[in-house]
């Protein structure tokens, strides 16, 4: 009986990888930043595999993000093919959608189910991330002279009428806060800054906390702190959520980049390096279950 029950326990101890990961599992939580294939990027999974590893491990949603190419179709696909949670998709206006474009963002919100949520307001191509690029070759530009240009108030407009995301994407600070102050303006109701921290976005703490106050969510990805996209350490992650407080924060994976981990597994990881630095499971909760649930029109009592 000795011998059968050191068995188990050695056939047991790689399920215990984290420690976190035993006593904190992922019932619940919302991935808003989910990379996978089909994409003209190398990606680690695909999206009808990814969907069931989070089901799996009890996700409650996810959401599909392509740079290049509208999600909300493959969000009604994968929906319906796998049972147990929640998928949906947007348009990323690079140049490859036309830049800032109302008509994508019309059809996205009138795509079969109801799965296109997010407008995420150009990533690569934006002259931000294109001027961190060092190349020359055009960009899609949602500012001039402090000024949201027309084509992207018409954007806005698109995402009013429909009731959807703005997420700022791969702009400056200054540009996310223009965006945030025309969409507040125009009634957008549901605002989140991408990845806040990470550049070339690469808000400080006061520019964080004002976004926050025109109703902002603040995303948070682990991207930033692991693997080549590093940007930051924990402790740095840690300083700039207690500065702009929980209830105004979202903690997404950003994965899907061959060699990093997948998506539940970078969760875990994230969450556990933000308990290490004081955060408590209802702090983690509210970030990656309830704000999400917020942003996305959810039900909160899930």
């Amino acid at each position: 009986m000795k011998q059968i029950r050191t068995a188990l326990l050695i056939c047991a101890a790689p399920l215990a990888h984290h420690a976190y990961a035993q006593s904190q599992p992922l019932a619940g939580v919302i991935d808003i930043h989910t990379h996978s294939a089909p994409d003209s990027t190398p990606r680690s999974i695909d999206e009808i595999d990814l969907a069931k590893l989070a089901a799996s491990r009890g996700m409650r949603a996810i959401v599909l993000k392509n740079h290049f190419a509208p999600t909300a179709s493959d969000a009604y696909l994968v929906q319906k093919i796998v049972p147990g949670i929640q998928v949906f998709g947007g348009v990323d206006l690079n140049l490859s959608m036309g830049g800032m474009n109302p008509e994508a963002v019309e059809k996205i919100a009138e795509t079969t189910g109801n799965r296109g949520r997010f407008v995420w307001m150009g990533t690569t191509d934006t002259c931000a991330a294109v001027v961190q690029s060092k190349v020359t070759r055009p960009c899609v530009a949602v500012a001039r002279n402090g000024e949201v240009l027309a084509e992207a108030k018409a954007v806005i407009a698109m995402i009013a009428k429909y009731n959807l995301i703005l997420a700022t994407g791969h702009n400056s600070g200054e540009e996310d806060l223009l965006l945030l102050r025309e969409a507040r303006t125009q009634g957008v109701a549901r605002l989140v800054v991408t990845h806040a921290m990470l550049s070339p976005t690469s808000m400080s703490i006061a520019q964080m906390q004002e976004a926050a106050k025109l109703g902002a969510f603040i995303e948070f990805v682990y991207n930033g702190v692991a693997g080549p996209g590093k940007q930051f350490d924990f402790p740095d992650y840690a300083k700039a959520i207690r500065a702009v407080g929980p209830d105004h924060c979202i903690l997404s994976s950003d994965m899907g980049q061959p060699g990093n981990p997948l998506h539940p597994d970078a969760l875990l990881l994230f969450f556990e390096g933000l308990n290490k630095q004081g955060f408590t499971q209802a702090e983690i909760d509210q970030m990656s279950k309830t704000n999400p649930a917020r942003l996305l029109g959810l039900s909160t009592n899930h």
